[in-house]
């Protein structure tokens, strides 16, 4: 995977992907759209949605855009460059040595349309193999001989 630099890594809560979600599909909403989207699913009052906003807005992640008196929000990045920066920031505390077994079970238990698969599979037949890994973990941390005295 190629490194993500930090200025472009995005890290955002749970609760700030739900937002993410939503103006991703609408491509733009208010507050009150918002929540009354999220509000009922995740029990969330228009404040809490608010607050979600402000922090987003802050991450640089979604702008706004003043319409009478309410703010329109509208994505800043796309979903597929957060996905991708969620995913380097997940492998970035795995051991290099166990990156296949994790991206294996990650497959795993993940349901898979049958193009899905076929596009997973064309993407390892692609895939040139490196001869060597190395740990990348700190001694203590793993059970590879490289740390082991």
């Amino acid at each position: 995977m190629e490194a993500t630099s930090a200025e472009t890594q995005m890290k955002i809560s749970d609760s700030e992907w739900e937002v993410m979600r939503v103006l991703w599909t609408l491509g733009y909403a208010d507050a009150q759209e918002i929540t009354g989207i999220l509000g009922a699913s995740m029990n969330w009052k228009l404040a809490t949605v608010k607050t979600l906003l402000g922090r987003l807005v802050k991450k640089n992640a979604i702008t706004t855009e003043t319409v009478g008196k309410k703010f329109r929000y509208f994505p800043a990045v796309s979903e597929e460059e957060t996905i991708q920066s969620a995913t380097e920031n997940l492998f970035s505390h795995v051991c290099a040595k166990k990156m296949g077994a994790t991206i294996a079970d990650l497959i795993q238990d993940a349901e898979l349309t049958a193009a899905d698969i076929a596009l997973i599979q064309q993407t390892l037949t692609d895939k040139v193999a490196t001869p060597y890994i190395a740990c990348n973990c700190i001694p203590g941390q793993c059970e590879c001989k490289e740390h082991q005295n």
